[in-house]
């Protein structure tokens, strides 16, 4: 009875025995697994995914820096190395960090931003060549201040309107074989908007003046100038259109109202009919801005021209005689009125 505790101690260590064999591998009575070599392929909890259920491979250390960021504006430029294992990244090399730009500011520098506005358009930058011919480049003492355009009425005679000559101190015509001669203002009448000037040389033939006071709607014009000298073709520009009303803005019984198309510069031009006959002087256009604002609409081609009947009467009180004619044989073609005008058209500059 004294050795029983003694057999009971051994059957119980036996029997210990196998349930200590069970704990090494957790997996039933398989032995346990060979130690891990490294990451499981397709069945192990790698980074190739998981594997079947309840076979738990051993897991990866998660990285702890950022990734790199995506590359710049060019897609598939090679990414900048970043620094290997237990290396300390050099300034201005580490991850997704680009190196200095080719002839841009250092790293940590800001780029200067420019400070002088850029010229307007049509202008020259300081200090480099430019501006409007007779300016002040040109070691005058004048300047040209506004053209506009006139047409021969008499010998050494051009007529144009009064608000181009208006202000000026010296008055330049250029003919149509490209010839500058001075000319002097000899008259001018704000009324009617009409000037005479006066020429030492023969600025060309002379432009006779329809003899018949009458002019009819609808009847077809033809101007002659040079509309926006310096912006628009340097030589003369001719237009085509229609008497549109016997009466001038505000029923202003002096002119006519037209749609033939007339820009700044046209001013003291000719308004010819297809046989070549002045009927008026190119004096205005409506301001479609101001009747936009003020009506919501925006009118188009309505231009006005001084009466030939004002233009004549004007002559014969500053003592120039008119050259009168009947309106004989067929009309013409524009083109053709175009070369009748071309040779008696003379673009003006005002001086000052």
């Amino acid at each position: 009875m004294r050795h029983a505790p003694l057999v009971v101690l051994l059957a119980l260590a036996a029997a210990a025995s196998p349930a200590a064999a069970q704990k090494g591998g957790s997996l039933g009575n398989m032995p346990p697994p060979p130690p891990s070599q490294g990451p499981q392929g397709p069945q192990g909890l790698g980074p190739q995914g998981l594997g079947p259920r309840g076979n738990a491979g051993p897991q990866m250390a998660l990285p702890r820096d950022k990734p790199p960021p995506l590359p710049g504006p060019g897609m598939g430029q090679a990414r900048p190395q970043g620094p290997g294992p237990g290396q300390v990244p050099q300034p201005g090399q580490g991850f997704g960090q680009p190196g200095p730009r080719p002839g841009g500011p250092a790293p940590g520098q800001v780029a200067q931003l420019p400070r002088d506005k850029p010229p307007p358009l049509g202008a020259a930058a300081p200090g480099r060549p430019g501006g409007a011919p007779g300016g002040a480049g040109d070691g005058g003492a004048q300047r040209m201040v506004s053209s506009g355009t006139g047409f021969v009425v008499a010998p050494r005679q051009i007529m144009t309107n009064q608000h181009v000559v208006d202000g000026c101190t010296a008055m330049r015509a250029r003919l149509s074989n490209g010839q500058e001669i001075p000319a002097t203002i000899i008259a001018a009448d704000a009324q009617r908007d009409l000037a005479l000037l006066r020429t030492e040389s023969d600025p060309g033939p002379v432009l006779a003046f329809r003899r018949a006071a009458e002019v009819r709607r609808g009847e077809s014009v033809v101007t002659y100038g040079f509309p926006l000298a310096g912006l628009l073709s340097s030589g003369p520009t001719l237009t085509t259109g229609d008497v549109s009303a016997l009466a001038g803005l505000g029923d202003n019984p002096r002119q006519i109202q037209i749609s033939a198309p007339v820009q700044q510069g046209n001013s003291g031009g000719p308004l010819l009919d297809l046989r070549g006959q002045v009927v008026g002087v190119i004096v205005s256009k409506l301001n479609a801005q101001r009747i936009a604002e003020r009506t919501g609409d925006i009118p188009q081609n309505v231009n006005f021209a001084v009466k030939h009947t004002e233009a004549v009467d004007f002559m014969r009180e500053h003592g120039v005689q008119p050259q009168l004619e009947d309106p004989t044989g067929q009309p013409r073609s524009a083109a053709e009125i175009g070369e009748l005008a071309h040779i008696s058209t003379v673009f003006l500059r005002c001086m000052r």
